[in-house]
């Protein structure tokens, strides 16, 4: 396991904020990744407010639209310790 390399916490962003964030830095509407995703608009409302979990699979659909690694948006706020250094 010498891989790896353990994770320490940078900032508090919640998991909704993280699909917020990253979906205005793409210049996209709550619509227009409905549209990409097929995940009602009301739902990523929900989402982004923390009323409603990701959940795995609504992780994937949005990392796949959203063209990052699902763990951006579960686990936001977490960097490994070498690139902290």
């Amino acid at each position: 396991m010498k891989e790896f390399r353990p994770a320490k916490k940078r900032i508090t962003v919640s998991v909704g904020e993280s699909v917020r964030i990253v979906r205005e830095l793409q210049g996209l509407s709550q619509n227009q990744l409905a549209e990409r995703t097929g995940i009602p608009q009301a739902t990523l409302s929900a989402i982004e407010n923390d009323r409603v979990r990701l959940g795995v699979e609504r992780a994937k659909v949005l990392a796949r639209a959203l063209k990052c690694h699902p763990a951006v948006l579960v686990f936001p706020g977490w960097e490994d310790f070498a690139s902290a250094a």
